[in-house]
């Protein structure tokens, strides 16, 4: 795995690169839709790849273990093999999963025993477990295991969580240098800073993991009840400190808004939900602005849901339709607005790219943010 660092816009520290795998090439800034259990959500491989231009997607450890489980992944061949995807594959460790249970959790320093949120099984995740299920995978870049901490942590619980974080990435490592790839390509492991909205803890963790020299780094625990601009403070923090020679990774974030600030703040990667679970539920995001198609104003607009809009459903159907669709609960609405959200989510960050190229991604991103931002 090769990250190239192409260029730095000149009025910000937006940045352009490539990040080369052998799955292919990924241009940053990149938006990487989430497949939980192995799908993106009401698309297929066909619409990710030639319509929504998806260059990577994620996968969940925790998901995927549970179901299909390892055996099944093993024999497909891994992941790619598995779901016909031929491309770049990232897959998280199931650590905010896994803390999200925390009514049917018990962590301790060597991991956390859960239940299955489907039939209430018991498990154990290790950081050593962790990483030989992403072995069995087999996504391009996987992730450490770590504790990910409430935005509403106190000092004290965030500092100890950390240091957890950091004990647990050894292990992680030591774990991967143990072992090797099952199906014949590279793995690179992106370790998490963590520290939650405490500028000393970031600085200290992106320290740490800045450290140990890895492929990519990623920003966690942030887009989990902080206020935004706290966020944007902790990514100012932690990219002082990551090296620029290598990918950042803001994990699970978010909104238009949230990741024209974070590139413009020299973040590379990033994923989130939200455009497929707010399309579900009616929500569009567009170039000029939010969507709700179930609104009455939509009943009678028989105009493109989105002029030049980024993927082939925004010319061939109208906004009448789409609201009909959604109105009459057909299940072809939520695979439209799904297709619809993703393909604008990757193309916002592909022209955020073309602008940071020319060095005039600021100005770029100060009249596109109050496009994405405005309800239609």
């Amino acid at each position: 795995m090769k990250y190239q660092l192409l260029h730095t816009d000149k009025g910000s520290n937006a940045r352009a690169g490539i990040l080369s795998t052998d799955h292919g090439d990924i241009m940053t800034p990149i938006f990487m839709p989430v497949g939980t259990v192995g799908s993106v959500k009401g698309v297929q491989i066909p619409h990710l790849k030639d319509d929504i231009k998806a260059q990577i997607i994620l996968g969940n450890t925790y998901h995927l273990y549970l179901r299909p489980g390892l055996d099944i992944l093993e024999k497909a061949g891994g992941l790619h093999k598995f779901n016909s995807w031929d491309r770049p594959i990232l897959t998280d460790s199931g650590g905010f999963q896994v803390f999200s249970l925390k009514d049917i959790r018990k962590m301790n320093e060597d991991g956390v025993e859960f239940r299955s949120h489907i039939d209430g099984s018991k498990h154990f995740f290790s950081p050593e477990r962790v990483m030989d299920i992403e072995r069995s995978i087999g996504a391009d870049i996987i992730m450490a295991f770590d504790e990910c901490t409430p935005g509403t942590a106190d000092y004290d619980y965030a500092k100890k969580s950390m240091e957890r974080t950091h004990r647990w990435l050894d292990r992680c490592i030591g774990r991967l240098n143990e072992t090797s790839p099952l199906y014949g390509y590279e793995q690179q492991l992106f370790p998490i800073v963590q520290g939650c909205v405490y500028p000393d803890l970031r600085r200290r963790s992106a320290e740490y993991i800045a450290e140990k020299g890895a492929a990519g780094n990623a920003i966690g625990g942030l887009a989990v009840g902080e206020p935004a601009e706290k966020m944007y403070e902790m990514i100012e923090v932690v990219n002082e400190i990551l090296p620029t020679d290598k990918p950042r990774y803001l994990m699970g974030v978010g909104t238009p808004a949230n990741i024209l600030e974070a590139i413009e703040r020299g973040v590379d990667m990033f994923d989130c939900v939200m455009p497929t679970r707010n399309g579900r539920n009616a929500m569009l995001f567009t170039k000029n602005g939010i969507i709700n198609m179930r609104n009455e104003k939509w009943k009678n607009d028989f105009s493109p849901i989105e002029e030049d809009g980024a993927s082939f459903v925004d010319t061939l159907y109208s906004k009448a339709y789409l609201r009909h669709l959604f109105v009459a609960q057909e299940l072809l609405a939520l695979e439209i607005a799904s297709i619809h959200n993703l393909a604008f989510y990757v193309w916002l960050t592909q022209e955020a790219r073309k602008h940071i190229l020319t060095d005039n991604y600021a100005a770029w991103k100060r009249t596109m943010l109050e496009n994405v931002t405005r309800r239609l």
